[in-house]
């Protein structure tokens, strides 16, 4: 008892609460604790205009909407201020093999029943030659192909953004400010820490010192507090995830913006394009051990559409995360955190959950081992499971045509992930882990679309019939075909939506 009462009386109340860095993952920050507690907390977020942002995290996944209704977003002026799209999935071009694709869609497929999923009954359908593709039964998927999209009632559509970046976190900084975020603009050159190891305080070129409770660091893949003030190292993942650059450049838009985000699978990694309403993002991600960097570059270029509006870039990555993202009095948040790769979008929604993770344990009334080992074991579970999802879009593959993807079906992998695949080989079945980002569907689509089909499913799909199973299942097609004849088209309907004058304009 007496030790509780002394770590009580030595923990300092935070009030003052520093973020270092800007960019997405600072502005994000920013505006979810400026809602949350901006009147309780003094809130200043440190950046420099002479610091570039990385900023290629232009997609996105439906959770974001979630941290935007808390921040009370409003999603017209939202678009349109960052020039954004609607997005339904990802097009996974020649992942599994060349010339063969496939799309994880967001939302459901088919009608689940309470003792097995749709896949069971889809696949004693395929058995029986009264099946047809099994996007077929997604209402997502299938409007992503004809280039569709509308806004249904009660959430009919499963839906994400592509978005500019930079917009992004400029239009977050608009709504932080008047809550009370204060902006220091200056470039961060030291800091100075408190006798037990926590920082005190960051020093900036101009000589100024800001002190504070409570760091968030936001500094990318520098990670000047995490890394070098609280020494807390990465676990590397590289042995899992082989790719370690990317490259990305920007093209004016020469084509109607569609609801997809493109993953174009090439020899030694993958090139995307997502599509804004005024300009169009590209990159190319590869493993530096099997294409150099000279060679990508070009690869990319012969491999873009329309007039290139910046220089191509480098940024040089390690797949890699933090032991401890929360230690002392510092919580890193964004790159500074760590980074797999941005093929399933998930870098903003990382953000996203860290932001809300730390406004359910925010420290008022001082910082405890106990809260920082909570937040800490929840990252961790959340990001390894995503790094077992992106794992497999690498490790099952039947790809023969260069040594890179020879060499990612050879890898071994971890346990939790060959579990996952034994299972749905053996038995069709897939189960969700509490709290996990991906749900069934997603890794259903996934696995499937790389090539493992099932070698039986669940005995209560025999149950059914040959008629009734081929009426259950034309029944879920043609309520899909039906709906996806009656949307819009994508591009009109963003324009008719959230389209800004500056949109229709060059780049």
């Amino acid at each position: 008892m007496q030790d509780q009462n002394k770590e009580s009386n030595n923990r300092q109340a935070v009030r003052r609460v520093v973020i270092c860095g800007g960019g997405t993952a600072g502005w994000m920050v920013a505006a979810g604790i400026a809602k949350v507690l901006g009147k309780r907390l003094d809130i200043k977020l440190i950046e420099s205009d002479e610091i570039g942002t990385v900023g290629v995290g232009e997609a996105t996944i439906p959770t974001l909407m979630n941290f935007h209704n808390l921040l009370e977003i409003n999603e017209q002026e939202f678009m349109a201020e960052t020039q954004a799209t609607f997005k339904l999935g990802i097009s996974f071009e020649e992942w599994r093999n060349v010339k063969e694709n496939y799309i994880h869609s967001f939302g459901f497929t088919g009608v689940d029943h309470w003792t097995a999923g749709f896949q069971h009954f889809w696949h004693k359908g395929v058995e029986r030659g009264l099946a047809s593709d099994y996007g077929d039964y997604c209402l997502e998927l299938k409007a992503s192909l004809e280039h569709r999209f509308a806004h249904l009632p009660n959430n009919g559509m499963n839906y994400a953004y592509h978005l500019d970046a930079s917009r992004y976190a400029k239009y977050l900084r608009r709504l932080s400010e008047p809550r009370g975020v204060q902006r220091i603009e200056g470039k961060i050159v030291r800091y100075t820490k408190h006798d037990g190891g926590d920082v005190r305080s960051i020093v900036l070129e101009s000589g100024r010192e800001i002190e504070g409770d409570l760091f968030i660091d936001c500094t990318g893949f520098r990670g000047l507090l995490i890394g070098d003030a609280m020494e807390e190292p990465m676990e590397d993942w590289s042995q899992w995830l082989f790719c370690d650059r990317a490259i990305a450049v920007q093209t004016e838009a020469v084509a109607d913006a569609i609801p997809l985000t493109r993953s174009m699978a090439h020899q030694a990694g993958w090139q995307w394009r997502i599509p804004l309403q005024h300009r169009v993002g590209n990159g190319i991600v590869y493993s530096s051990r099997y294409l150099d960097d000279d060679t990508a570059r070009k690869q990319l270029l012969a491999n873009v559409e329309g007039r290139t509006l910046i220089e191509p870039r480098v940024i040089k990555f390690k797949p890699c995360q933090r032991k401890q993202t929360w230690k002392g009095n510092v919580v890193a948040i964004g790159l500074s955190s760590g980074f797999l790769e941005p093929i399933e979008s998930t870098s903003i929604h990382l953000i996203q959950r860290s932001v809300v993770r730390l406004m359910q344990m925010f420290p008022s009334d001082g910082v405890r081992q106990t809260d920082i080992e909570e937040y800490n074991a929840q990252c961790n579970h959340e990001i390894e499971h995503i790094r077992d999802f992106i794992i497999l879009h690498y490790h099952v593959n039947n790809r023969t045509d260069s040594q890179f993807w020879i060499d990612c079906r050879e890898m071994s992998i971890p346990d939790s992930l060959k579990h996952r695949l034994d299972l749905f080989r053996e038995t069709g079945r897939v189960f969700r882990v509490p709290n996990e980002l991906f749900a069934e569907n997603s890794w259903i689509q996934v696995m499937l679309g790389q090539g493992i089909m099932p070698r039986s499913h669940h005995q209560t799909a025999d149950l059914m019939g040959d008629e009734e199973l081929k009426q259950f299942l034309g029944n879920i097609k043609s309520k899909v075909d039906r709906t996806v004849v009656q949307l819009p088209t994508h591009q009109a309907y963003v324009q008719r939506y959230c389209g800004r004058a500056e949109s229709v304009k060059a780049a």
